[in-house]
């Protein structure tokens, strides 16, 4: 073996791995613009995050906002709608957990689902977590909180599923008070 045939398979393993990377570089130049276009567009990061003004909401009243295509209930509830709540014992309940990601890993005690310590405050994503109906409010069905007519779904003053097919309670989004009259969602 001369020196220049070791000279040049050495000259030859330059070029494979030069062009293996130059291939390399390419083919991450032309994934990155797919990928990247999986991201969310700007209006919808946008509306990823509302902000809610509470201030006109009275006391046993709610009001329905849009967010992220689906209806969320904001209630101010009554003394008696809460005291109603926080009565009710968890083994009577068919779903044991918050379903609150403000609070993960708790149980669905009333003081779990509320956004203030007080309780006064219930906002919930308004879809039955059966088939996704709108359940109706303002007190419906056997336990005074909202009733789905669709399939028979009943929730509490806490919107706790305590009776029908529903297999979960109305879940609650993101939610936090940024200031005494608006409520930031997601």
């Amino acid at each position: 073996m001369s020196h220049a045939e070791d000279h040049e398979g050495t000259r030859r393993d330059f070029l494979y791995y030069a062009t293996a990377g130059a291939g390399a570089v390419t083919a991450g130049a032309a994934v990155w613009p797919l990928v990247n276009q999986m991201n969310p567009s700007a209006d919808v990061q946008a509306l990823s995050s509302i902000r809610v003004d509470v201030s006109g909401v009275e006391v046993g009243t709610q009001i329905s906002v849009k967010f992220l295509g689906k209806p969320v209930f904001i209630r101010r509830r009554t003394q008696e709608e809460i005291d109603e709540a926080r009565a009710v014992e968890l083994s009577a309940l068919i779903d044991p957990a918050s379903e609150n990601p403000n609070k993960p890993g708790t149980d669905a005690a009333d003081q779990n689902r509320s956004l203030d310590e007080a309780g006064e405050w219930l906002v919930m994503m308004g879809v039955c977590t059966h088939l996704g109906c709108v359940p109706l409010g303002d007190g419906a069905g056997e336990f005074n909180g909202w009733f789905c007519p669709c399939h028979g779904s009943h929730y509490d003053t806490a919107g706790r599923i305590r009776k029908g097919p529903a297999p979960e309670n109305l879940h609650i989004p993101v939610a936090e008070f940024v200031d005494e009259t608006t409520i930031k969602l997601g």
